[in-house]
C-alpha cells in the first residue's frame, strides 16, 4: 500500500524542521496554566501507571510533562528527525516511528491516548479512519485526548525558519470533531475552549472523550 500524499508532506515537513521548531517551543507548557491543568485532570482520569500513546509526540515535550505526572507514557511520530530529539531530551521514554493511521499496537491494549494538535494535518475525510483505528487500540473505559486550534480557516506554513518546505495546518469546529469522535465509538468526557492570547489566531480546543465499556 502506498503511502498517502498528506503522510509524506507532514514526515518531509517536520523533518526539515525538528530543530527550529523544538527550539521554539520547548518552554511551552511553562507558560500554559489552563493546558497544565487539562492534562493533569486527564492523567488523573487514567490513574497512575496507565499505557498512553502520545500519537504524534513531536519532540517529546508533552510525552515528557505526562510521564511526571505518572502515567506509563511512550510516544510516536512520523518523523525521525522530532523522535530524534523526543530521545535527546528523554532519555527514559520509549519512542516509536509511526503513522497514527496506521498503528502497530494490539487491539484494546491501551488505558489512554493523546493527541495534541497532531490531527491538524489529516484531511477531513480522513479523520473517521483516524479516530476508528485510536478507538481499536484503547481499552474499554481507555480516555482519548484531543487538542487542536478551533474554526474555520486553515494556516498555510510556508517555508518555515527558512526551510524549503510547506504545510496547511487545519483548524476545526470543536462541535464537528465531537461528532466525528461519537460516529467511532466514543463518549464526550468534557470540552473546554480557550480564547487566543495576543500572539495567537484562534481559539484552541481539548476534547477528552471515553471508549465505553461493554454492557
Amino acid at each position: 500500500m502506498t503511502e498517502a500524499d498528506f503522510v509524506t508532506s507532514t514526515r518531509t515537513f517536520y523533518d526539515a524542521v525538528a530543530e527550529d521548531y523544538a527550539d521554539r517551543f520547548r518552554d511551552g507548557l511553562a507558560a500554559q496554566p489552563l493546558e497544565r491543568a487539562i492534562l493533569g485532570g486527564y492523567a488523573e482520569l487514567v490513574g497512575a501507571g496507565g499505557r498512553v500513546a502520545d500519537l504524534g509526540c513531536g519532540p517529546g515535550r508533552v510525552t515528557g510533562h505526562l510521564a511526571t505526572l505518572g502515567l506509563n507514557v511512550f510516544g510516536v511520530d512520523l518523523s525521525e528527525s522530532m523522535l530524534a530529539i523526543a530521545r535527546r531530551e528523554n532519555p527514559g521514554l520509549r519512542f516509536e516511528q509511526g503513522s497514527m493511521l496506521e498503528l502497530g499496537l494490539p487491539d484494546g491494549g491501551l488505558a489512554g491516548a493523546v493527541s495534541w494538535y497532531s490531527s491538524i494535518h489529516t484531511p477531513g475525510d480522513r479523520l473517521p479512519d483516524l479516530f476508528a483505528e485510536w478507538h481499536r487500540v484503547l481499552a474499554p473505559g481507555g480516555h482519548l485526548l484531543v487538542a487542536f486550534q478551533a474554526g474555520d480557516q486553515h494556516r498555510h506554513h510556508d517555508k518555515p525558519w527558512g526551510h524549503p518546505v510547506s504545510l496547511t495546518f487545519r483548524r476545526r469546529r470543536p462541535e464537528r470533531i465531537v461528532g466525528l469522535l461519537e460516529g467511532a465509538g466514543f463518549a464526550l468526557v468534557s470540552q473546554t475552549v480557550r480564547e487566543p492570547d495576543a500572539a495567537e489566531f484562534s481559539q484552541h480546543a481539548f476534547l477528552i472523550a471515553r471508549r465505553p465499556t461493554a454492557v
